[in-house]
């Protein structure tokens, strides 16, 4: 691809505002930034911008307005439903805010960190327990998946049980508007009911009403002790038991309460180096339980042993291992944060990012795993995920030796299955994912009517022309 794709004024004005290092041109130079992480979408771009400011960013989003060319906002491009992907049309541009990474102020008074949206969320993980502090928020992409998109998202991961999603944390932010007008809504107040909640339109927008650019995030004291568990259950049911478990003898102590499928697990264990089973055997399914507490004393262990002997005696667990050091729990956490990329190794496979009510868990795997069986044979049943608050990754993977095209070419057919039993439990087919192009096709049945009408008429108020991140989120017209 060529200088050429872009308007030649445009590009001219472009290349004087973010220098050589800010503009990236050509397929050799653009083409990491036009696949997303999965592999399942390939656009094109006109040109990659990466300004380093939010001064930087408000002005080529103004210049690229006043020419009509499309945007698409990107972080680290570790989306799962094609979100900051650009279509194939080599119109788009797409802005990566990955220039934009300074850490700016941390806070202890306040217990805020303002960082910049291009900052990876371990690194801002890491400068917060340098402070003796904690960012809350963890996810398996932290290591590349960025603060902007992190909020665009709404993320939640592993610590929602007890902290929230990223709205939860988000408590200001810097946007750039469609047009490039800067929106300033920087403020560290955790009361504040003048007028509508603007941030909050932000958050979870998937990109599609502005751009982040910078954030004030709430942060959390460091725990000063922790206890990790690893538990072997038989079905759903009994894992949903012992969080409740968990939760009746002390719910301040959860930090986090993941389950796992058997199926799952032994992807794991069969495809990742260095993940092996720490229990005497395998079992039908697993659940990961973290407390935490800012105590130093013995106290958690206690819980945590005493809970673990009560669920052994009503036969909830058949096995459990608890870590014994830091270097234990964090292969515990490996075994669970390895489970997306298993997945991937193991073929093609269909996510479906989905919440129900804590109580319907159950009924909702046995239902959706009974109806993926009948619908393809030999397809791989592997949902795991934040079981504390609701959200299941239910994800199927291709029949072993299969085709993997065959199989992605059912996607819809499976995906729509999969709803169709959300919807019975008054769920959602967008828990912490996003909508992204994957699945806009769903948006007029689920948010139908007045709702959908409502987001559209927001999209249409602040992005008249659809210029940011189209095709996201909206079906198309």
């Amino acid at each position: 691809m060529s200088d050429s794709s872009l308007p030649p004024s445009l590009h001219t004005a472009l290349k004087d505002l973010l220098g050589p290092a800010g503009l990236l041109t050509g397929t050799d130079d653009t083409a990491s930034y036009c696949t997303d992480w999965r592999m399942l979408y390939q656009g094109r771009c006109a040109a990659v911008l990466r300004p380093a400011s939010t001064e930087e960013c408000a002005k080529a989003v103004a210049l690229c307005a006043e020419h009509s060319v499309p945007m698409v906002p990107q972080g680290g491009n570790t989306s799962m439903v094609g979100g900051a992907t650009p279509d194939d049309s080599g119109r788009a541009v797409i802005i990566s805010t990955t220039r934009m990474n300074r850490i700016r102020h941390i806070d202890h008074g306040d217990l805020t960190m303002t960082v910049e949206a291009g900052v990876t969320l371990k690194a801002a993980q890491e400068a917060a327990a340098r402070e003796g502090l904690m960012l809350p928020l963890s996810i398996s992409s932290e290591g590349s998946a960025d603060i902007g998109g992190v909020i665009a998202t709404n993320a939640g991961g592993n610590n929602t049980v007890r902290y929230g999603n990223a709205r939860e944390l988000t408590l200001g932010l810097e946007v750039v508007l469609p047009d490039g007008n800067t929106l300033n809504l920087m403020r560290r107040l955790r009361k504040d009911n003048t007028g509508y909640p603007l941030r909050q339109l932000f958050v979870g927008a998937e990109g599609t009403l502005g751009l982040i650019t910078t954030a004030i995030i709430q942060l959390q004291p460091s725990p000063r002790s922790r206890e990790t568990a690893l538990c072997a259950v038989q079905s759903p049911e009994q894992a949903l038991a012992l969080f409740a478990a968990f939760r009746k003898h002390d719910p301040s102590a959860v930090l986090a309460f993941e389950y796992m499928s058997g199926t799952s697990m032994n992807l794991v264990t069969t495809l990742i180096d260095n993940c092996t089973l720490p229990l005497s055997e395998p079992a039908p399914a697993y659940a990961l339980v973290e407390l935490a507490s800012t105590r130093s004393d013995d106290s958690l262990r206690t819980l945590m042993e005493s809970v673990l002997e009560q669920a052994f005696e009503e036969e909830l667990i058949s096995d459990a291992v608890l870590a014994e050091s830091e270097t234990q729990r964090q292969s515990l956490w490996m075994i669970r944060e390895e489970h997306a990329e298993a997945q991937k190794r193991a073929g093609a496979s269909v996510k479906n990012d989905v919440s129900v009510p804590l109580s319907a868990i159950p009924a909702f795997i046995t239902e959706a795993t009974q109806r993926c069986e009948a619908l393809i044979p030999g397809i791989r049943v592997a949902p795991f995920g934040h079981i504390g608050d609701g959200n299941i990754h239910f994800n199927l993977v291709q029949p072993e030796g299969g085709d993997s095209q065959a199989f992605l070419s059912q996607d819809h057919a499976i995906m729509d299955t999969v709803a169709e039993i959300v919807r019975k439990y008054d769920g959602s087919f967008s828990a912490e994912h996003g909508v992204g192009q994957l699945k806009t096709y769903m948006m007029p049945s689920w948010r139908g009517g007045a709702e959908l009408a409502t987001m559209e008429k927001i999209k249409a108020a602040l992005d008249p022309h659809n210029l940011m991140n189209p095709g996201k989120i909206f079906p198309a017209a």
